[in-house]
């Protein structure tokens, strides 16, 4: 059955918005930047909020909001993910989550590998969490991203004792292989080492492509995984503030009970009620047409730029909204994003905040009309010869 693309929403009504993406720059420049989509928000979403507001239920988020049991059906019915409600809580965002959970189980000091490049945030969380980040960058194997094991090894046969894993990557959009994650679980359990997994984008994987959660990749990963997600990501509610920390062992779980109570006191209200409404079978229809809207846009933006910017390079991501392109090709030094915003008014994030790979990098936001995507390119196309 063929799915009908969500529509995004005109560019007069989103610009009314007050979030970073249409308060950060002047009405004359396209923001494909931060993540945030220019989607309405799904119906039960929207719904369950207005009901919140009309109730005046602005007070305190209960102990049990109905988070547990919406994301354990969630996880089921589109993972295929059997996860244990008393092994799930809450907190504020995913990067709490992660910061709180590398502070109980590293000493100061220890070393954390992460995959550059990569989320920015990460560098800064492990720092607040009293860690050091060891960078041991993907590999290109065959045109594609992979994660270079055999420099995880090495990391933790030196001391390092946790790895911080975007699954899927972020920015590159790639969705690591079950076999990859178990020989990383595999490793980590080896060296006494823990596996934290932001699992934020596992919603926007294209359908076709297979999804592992860490915690299922093998009896390893179980005994060595945390993950952290939210409904935010895909489903446009990231100033609601409500993210999920789960285990599947008896030992991480109890590390993550062990957590002091206000962590679990910053879940925001809203984001728990649109959190359970993002996960109930309600709204599978609307992240069905996203992904059918992202389809489109992943592979527009790949004839866009074979027909106008053939120096790029570009692959298309295998999830999320988030287009990691290189225009080293170009000569527009390390930071092309800055002159791409001065010149052509089109606001991208920056490949160098994503670690010295992303120099000569920029990062496109594919969450947005096919119209508002062709201009931007259109644009940054126009500066070719200047």
């Amino acid at each position: 059955m063929t799915i009908a693309p969500l529509q995004a929403l005109p560019l007069d009504q989103l610009r009314r918005r007050s979030s970073t993406k249409w308060r950060t720059y002047p009405e004359d420049v396209l923001p494909l930047f931060v993540a945030e989509m220019d989607f309405s928000l799904a119906d039960a979403i929207t719904a369950r909020l207005r009901e919140a507001v009309e109730l005046g239920d602005t007070g305190y988020t209960p102990p049990d909001p109905g988070i547990r049991a919406a994301f354990v059906g969630y996880a089921q019915r589109r993972f295929g993910w059997t996860v244990q409600p008393d092994r799930v809580r809450s907190t504020c965002d995913v990067m709490m989550g992660v910061v709180e959970i590398l502070r109980a189980v590293l000493a100061p000091g220890d070393r954390v590998v992460v995959a550059p490049p990569v989320y920015p945030p990460f560098y800064d969380c492990v720092e607040e969490a009293g860690g050091v980040v060891e960078r041991v960058p993907l590999i290109d194997v065959d045109g594609s991203w992979r994660l270079d094991l055999d420099g995880i090894e090495e990391a933790l046969a030196g001391g390092a004792r946790a790895v911080l894993l975007c699954n899927p990557h972020n920015p590159t959009g790639t969705v690591h292989s079950k076999a990859v994650l178990a020989r990383l679980a595999e490793l980590a359990a080896a060296h006494g080492a823990v596996v934290v997994s932001d699992e934020i984008h596992a919603p926007l994987v294209q359908p076709g492509v297979a999804f592992t959660p860490f915690l299922t990749a093998s009896p390893a990963a179980t005994e060595v995984g945390y993950t952290v997600t939210s409904a935010s990501k895909a489903y446009n509610l990231a100033g609601l503030k409500c993210a999920i920390m789960v285990t599947a062992s008896e030992q991480t779980a109890a590390v993550v009970r062990s957590l002091p109570p206000e962590v679990e006191w910053r879940t925001g209200l809203f984001g728990a009620l649109a959190a359970v409404a993002a996960w109930d079978p309600a709204s599978d229809a609307w992240l069905d047409a996203l992904l059918a809207a992202l389809d489109e846009n992943r592979r527009l933006l790949a004839r866009l730029l074979a027909a106008h910017l053939p120096e790029a390079d570009y692959r298309m991501p295998e999830a999320g909204y988030l287009a990691w392109v290189d225009l080293r090709e170009l000569g527009w030094g390390d930071d092309p994003a800055g002159r791409i915003l001065r010149e052509a008014r089109v606001a991208l994030n920056r490949g160098p905040t994503f670690g010295a790979e992303g120099k000569g990098h920029v990062r496109f936001n594919l969450g947005c009309s096919p119209e508002v995507l062709t201009e931007a390119v259109h644009r940054i196309a126009a500066l070719v010869g200047r």
